[in-house]
């Protein structure tokens, strides 16, 4: 992994969650957004000398980057896959017992920054926003024990900006992305499209600033975050593949096992509240976190994007 690569590769809540995790020696655990590895680094650390890390990871390229040590580890095997597959993927490597499960929901920085997939309104890129849309990667290490699934179709931003009606554009503005304005901007990309195709995030940055009233561009948040954020949860149907891999993680966990969760907005920690306290009412689930932890200010001041976070916990029963 280069340096700049490492750098910006900053695992969040890593203390809670090997506290509520509680990875102990030869048990086995599935890292379900294993993105660069640094919470299944410390797993690996705390389940010594035969326990294994299952590390399912939707974007390839990503794992173009993993470190040297993680390559080599034989405790590890990294799936390039989505966890919507979750219980497939256990049956197919059998992968059992399954004694802990993670979801750190968070976009990495990489994507925001090295992708160039428009993931970031501050960078000028095209329209993708799919997490796992990417033809030019490739891998190459067969030691990594990685599993490549090709897909043939992927719905990308400047699809939905482009095509989909205004009704369409609006609704994913208004839910996912909690955006008041969501009428005006829908119709703004309606107007702006027939002139030009919508291609790039700035030309998405100019039409939102020219759907919102002059006041609204001068608050802390930029205001094309709630735009962006809307289209790469529908791009990558985020909040549906969430709920599915919640549903089959409980299938998949043994008694006295433990689902951590880390979100980064109030629609997935809404989806992990109401689906924890559901089982928990059917006596399926211990709640270990009546409310959810936050990071530290000094962590925050590390790595600020890690202030949103909030990490919650659960125990099969």
């Amino acid at each position: 992994m280069s340096f700049d690569i490492l750098k910006m590769h900053i695992p969040v809540l890593q203390k809670e969650v090997i506290e509520y995790l509680d990875p102990k020696s030869n048990e086995n655990f599935i890292d379900a957004t294993f993105g660069f590895g640094g919470h299944s680094k410390e797993i690996l650390k705390k389940i010594k000398p035969k326990g294994k890390v299952l590390g399912i990871e939707v974007d390839p390229e990503i794992l173009n980057y993993l470190e040297t040590d993680l390559k080599e580890e034989k405790r590890l095997i990294v799936v390039n896959d989505s966890y919507t597959n979750l219980e497939k993927i256990v049956k197919k490597y059998r992968f059992e017992p399954v004694n802990g499960i993670l979801f750190d929901l968070g976009m990495s920085s990489w994507h925001l920054e090295k992708s160039g997939r428009g993931f970031s309104f501050q960078n000028d890129e095209p329209l993708i926003m799919s997490y796992a849309h990417n033809e030019k990667s490739k891998i190459k290490s067969q030691k990594s024990k990685i599993q490549i699934k090709n897909k043939k179709y992927f719905l990308t931003a400047e699809e939905i900006v482009n095509k989909w009606s205004r009704e369409a554009i609006e609704r994913i503005l208004r839910e996912y992305g909690q955006e008041r304005f969501a009428k005006r901007i829908a119709k703004k990309i309606v107007e702006e499209r027939k002139i030009k195709p919508i291609k790039s995030t700035f030309q998405l940055v100019e039409i939102v600033k020219r759907a919102i009233p002059k006041r609204y561009q001068r608050q802390k948040i930029h205001p094309a975050t709630r735009t962006f954020q809307a289209l790469r949860i529908a791009v990558n149907d985020e909040l549906e593949n969430f709920k599915k891999g919640l549903s089959q993680s409980l299938e998949i966990l043994e008694k006295g096992g433990r689902i951590v969760t880390i979100s980064f907005h109030s629609l997935e920690d809404r989806i992990c509240k109401n689906f924890f306290k559901e089982q928990n009412q059917k006596g399926l689930l211990k709640i270990l976190t009546k409310k959810p932890i936050t990071p530290s200010s000094q962590e925050i001041q590390k790595n600020p994007r890690a202030s949103s976070a909030k990490l919650r916990a659960v125990e099969k029963l």
